[in-house]
């Protein structure tokens, strides 16, 4: 029997919480696409992806106004486009147009997967990629951009690593008329998933099927009054409220995802009930944290309390799906949450303590906006950084970092929509480039042996 509680709570959590489907991602391999020759292969992934992803819009949409659940964003992901560089040689822009162009002709928002998987050394089409990214960012609209550095078991790639810091550099320098905004869709991973269905760092993995729906669910709002309702209860009630909240969330998720996988005649491949946030007011991490009990997010605590809240996330939502995957925590991107915006423009939260924070959450130095004059370097010095605590610690870790050409400390990028706004965040001024021009590899962790 339907409970008329549960389904008036649900609406409130919609109508008045921000909770929502924050995308169905579609995953395509185009390992059959590729081709010696790069203009057959580009034509043969236009075919692909057209076909594939002709009608997930229209389904997302179907879903939408017959559950009353928004969902947000309609999303394609596809395999790193290195390995088919690897194949045809050529110039890899030329894929970023036919990514760009595909995505367009479906109608969905973005499409990731200009990526490449270095963490372990270079192969054929790798370096060729990583050096045409800045361009290829440049010259499309929803093309997103994701390169692996590094993993627990093959350690760190500081070569690739190198490289990414003027990949990044550049790529806010060419795009510096439209807020550096090549930056933004470009993300540096340690540990990435094959199945993240979340933008700029989806791409499909060479595990995954042919074609495969993956669900991103969200709902920060609903977490945040849960808590507000609650009063001022004992921690472990806390954590355990926010696991009941995340249970509810997740189901939502596995619906969405059953049935977009029906209609669309593809497997049904994860829930990811990762926490992400908006710059919209009510639909913040920093304020579920603040509700936790911290002045503002950034605070002594604010390592503790998401901690808490991450664990929490993942145990609710693995009660309510056995396909949950991704990435699946809670996400603190800057630019992107309006609490985290606030913190950052009052002066709480630091790029040292969203380190510190990344060691407990989800993906890692998200959305921060830094001095233009950084030099490539020191880029590549807090990617490394970030790598470590990802290597070290078992988990997915990320950056997002967006040099501000001609801004400095104190000033602000503008990207509208889900990417938001941010003010630039002080660098340390003391220089990595000695360490960074050693290139080579740090190995692996002692704990990564465990054949």
């Amino acid at each position: 029997m339907l409970n008329t509680k549960d389904i008036l709570e649900t609406i409130t959590m919609i109508q008045e919480e921000n909770l929502d489907i924050r995308t169905i991602t579609m995953g395509i391999s185009l390992l059959d696409c590729a081709d010696s020759d790069i203009h057959a292969s580009c034509r043969k992934i236009y075919e692909k992806i057209t076909r594939c992803a002709k009608n997930l819009v229209s389904v997302g949409c179907e879903i939408e106004r017959e559950y009353g659940i928004p969902i947000i964003n309609k999303r394609i992901s596809v395999t790193p486009i290195s390995l088919l560089c690897g194949v045809s040689g050529g110039d890899p822009v030329e894929y970023a147009k036919v990514l760009d162009k595909a995505s367009k002709a479906v109608g969905v928002n973005f499409i990731g997967g200009f990526s490449a998987l270095v963490q372990k050394g270079f192969a054929a089409g790798d370096r060729e990629l990583i050096e045409s990214i800045p361009e290829a960012l440049a010259v499309t609209d929803q093309v997103c951009s994701s390169v692996n550095i590094g993993s627990t078991k093959a350690g760190i790639n500081m070569d690739a690593v190198a490289m990414m810091g003027r990949a990044v550099k550049k790529a806010a320098e060419l795009t510096a008329d439209r807020d550096c905004i090549g930056a933004a869709k470009l993300v540096v991973f340690c540990n990435a998933v094959e199945d993240n269905p979340f933008m700029a760092g989806a791409f499909h993995g060479v595990g995954e099927p042919d074609c495969v729906i993956h669900v991103g669910v969200s709902g920060p709002g609903v977490v945040r009054a849960a808590l507000a309702k609650a009063g001022d209860i004992p921690l472990n009630e806390v954590a355990d409220l926010i696991k009941r909240t995340a249970f509810k969330i997740t189901r939502m998720g596995q619906l969405v995802g059953a049935e977009a996988s029906r209609r669309l005649g593809v497997p049904f491949g994860i829930v990811d009930l990762s926490l992400a946030p908006t710059p919209a007011i009510g639909d913040s991490v920093a304020h579920i944290l603040e509700e936790i009990g911290l002045e503002q997010c950034g605070a002594p605590g604010t390592t503790a309390a998401l901690a808490m809240l991450n664990d929490a996330v993942k145990k609710g939502g693995v009660m309510a799906s056995s396909t949950v995957g991704g990435l699946s925590g809670a996400f603190i991107p800057v630019t992107e949450d309006a609490g985290m915006i606030d913190a950052a423009r009052a002066g709480t939260l630091s790029i040292e303590k969203l380190e510190a924070m990344t060691a407990v959450c989800s993906v890692g130095l998200d959305m921060i906006v830094i001095p233009g004059d950084t030099s490539a370097e020191t880029i590549a010095a807090i990617i490394a950084d970030e790598a470590a605590i990802g290597m070290v610690n078992q988990k997915t870790t990320a950056a997002r970092l967006i040099p501000a050409i001609g801004k400095k400390l104190g000033e602000e990028l503008s990207f509208g929509g889900l990417l938001g706004s941010g003010p630039v965040m002080k660098v340390g001024s003391m220089s990595p480039a000695r360490m960074i021009g050693r290139g080579g590899h740090i190995p692996a962790p002692m704990h990564s042996l465990k054949n």
